[in-house]
């Protein structure tokens, strides 16, 4: 199997996740329960927005080795202005559902907050990113990055990848500093003294950029094969493995505690100061560091290692990205991205029409809307999972067969 394919299956992976982590249902659901965020600091979106960068490194490095830097930076700008275009769709597409449904502007409130299309400042709030509705925060980074990326790309396809990773962990530096708030605290404050609601969203670009970066170099590296991901990740190398293994288990059950209430307060108000989600702040850049090594390595290396439970565990996440149904929504990420939001603002309207439903009810409901993610991607691959059958062609008759034949019919 590529390599391309088990990238795909992660990217699924996380799509399904992150589905489930975002349907709200009243009351919450025992589903969304089952992730591996509630024993590590180490969430969908994170990994989501590192295979994006890593794929974008690869795909794009390869064009800007063959066709120059202009070739490959109009192909990222480009695909920039299609995801603005998707991202201004959806929420007019919402806006519109909420104009038209009945209950729908008192449902969903809290994520849309006071939109008005009569409004132009809001408006404008949006069409630059700074209102951002709930759960259409990624694809707004994303777009942001992918402007970014077409010089640093360049810089590391040309030998000077290790400007990008320092200049990247500086950013990272900065916002964890709150160094953005020289800008953002007095833009919000205009915005709220004019919207009563200033700027509006969940990530810190200065933060999470390291993610998207970091995987930007790992797939630029690998675009000019300066990197051999078989000597960095093998069977003999376990300091590797065995150092994020360590982390990982370092935070477990502390990441038990703070998810069920049982850290002491004069830990957690240390604790929480480190472990801020909008800013990726360290303890998510440790637990993240560890998880990404330790996957790689049990998929690049763990085959091959003497132990056979190491070899199974391998064998076991290699099965899991290796779904074809996983694989296919990776293989169309962002478009099944966008569908999913359309899907979780559905069910939000559906609960507060309808609702409550039973545990049963809600975990057949998410099982549904986990399968619905696979409607875009096999549209787009409609010509080839649709495609008519091939009519049968003629099988061509000898020469000699054919005389004989005419010689028996004249013989009849």
């Amino acid at each position: 199997m590529k390599r391309l394919d088990v990238l795909d299956g992660m990217r699924g992976y996380f799509l399904v996740f992150m589905m489930l982590n975002h349907l709200v249902f009243a009351g919450g659901y025992l589903l969304v329960e089952v992730n591996h965020r509630n024993l590590t600091f180490v969430e969908d979106a994170q990994g989501f927005v590192f295979m994006s960068g890593l794929l974008v490194g690869m795909v794009y490095g390869r064009k800007m080795l063959k066709a120059g830097y202009e070739a490959g930076r109009e192909r990222i700008w480009a695909r920039a202005i299609e995801l603005y275009r998707y991202a201004m769709g959806i929420i007019l597409a919402v806006l519109a559902a909420r104009l038209l449904m009945p209950g729908a502007a008192v449902i969903w409130r809290d994520w849309l907050g006071d939109i008005s299309l009569s409004d132009p400042l809001r408006l404008g709030s949006i069409a630059t990113f700074l209102y951002q509705p709930t759960y259409m925060d990624i694809l707004p980074q994303y777009i942001i990055y992918m402007v970014f990326a077409p010089a640093l790309i360049w810089l590391c396809i040309t030998g000077r990848w290790a400007t990008v990773a320092i200049g990247s962990l500086v950013v990272w530096m900065a916002g964890q500093l709150g160094l953005h708030r020289l800008i953002t605290y007095p833009l919000d404050g205009w915005l709220s003294a004019a919207e009563k609601e200033g700027i509006r969203a969940s990530f810190n670009l200065l933060g999470w950029q390291i993610v998207f970066f970091g995987g930007l170099i790992a797939g630029s590296l690998t675009a000019t094969r300066n990197i051999e991901w078989s000597k960095v990740f093998s069977p003999e190398k376990t300091l590797i493995p065995k150092t994020a293994l360590a982390i990982l288990l370092f935070f477990m059950p502390l990441r038990i505690m703070t998810a069920h209430g049982l850290m002491p307060d004069f830990v957690l108000q240390k604790f929480s100061m480190m472990e801020v989600r909008a800013d990726f702040g360290p303890v998510y850049l440790l637990n993240f560091a560890a998880m990404a090594s330790l996957v790689a390595w049990l998929l690049i290396a763990g085959p091959k290692h003497d132990s056979a439970f190491v070899r199974k565990t391998a064998h076991a996440v290699n099965s899991v990205f290796s779904l074809s149904f996983l694989q296919l929504l990776g293989r169309h990420s962002l478009h099944v991205y966008i569908w999913h939001v359309l899907i979780v603002f559905a069910v939000r309207y559906i609960d507060g029409r309808v609702g409550p439903f039973s545990e049963l009810t809600k975990t057949a409901i998410a099982v549904f809307c986990v399968s619905l993610l696979a409607l875009p991607a096999l549209y787009r691959e409609r010509d080839i999972h649709f495609a008519p059958a091939p009519e049968p062609k003629p099988v061509p008759v000898p020469a000699a067969s054919a005389a004989a034949g005419a010689k028996q019919m004249r013989n009849a």
